[in-house]
């Protein structure tokens, strides 16, 4: 599984990759979280609104930082 947080580097993109992360780990799973600021690959995903979730190349959530139960749904969704 691939999870990204997408977004230019704002508060509210580094608070969404804290909460993130703290959902990976509280799901037990071992996934590298990585944080992406390049604005082309926001245009090619499509992102209007950040910060951005994308679970394996698919962005689940954008524009707002969801609470941590929020963010493990979203994992467990795309597991397979």
């Amino acid at each position: 599984m691939e999870i990204e947080i997408i977004g230019p580097g704002c508060a509210n993109c580094k608070r969404l990759l804290k909460a993130t992360k703290q959902a990976v780990k509280e799901t037990g799973l071992e996934i590298e979280v990585e944080y992406v600021t390049d604005i082309k690959k926001m245009v090619e995903m499509g992102i209007m609104q950040t910060p951005a979730l994308a679970i394996n190349g698919k962005v689940v959530l954008s524009g707002f930082v969801p609470d941590i139960k929020t963010i493990k749904n979203k994992i467990k969704e795309n597991e397979n």
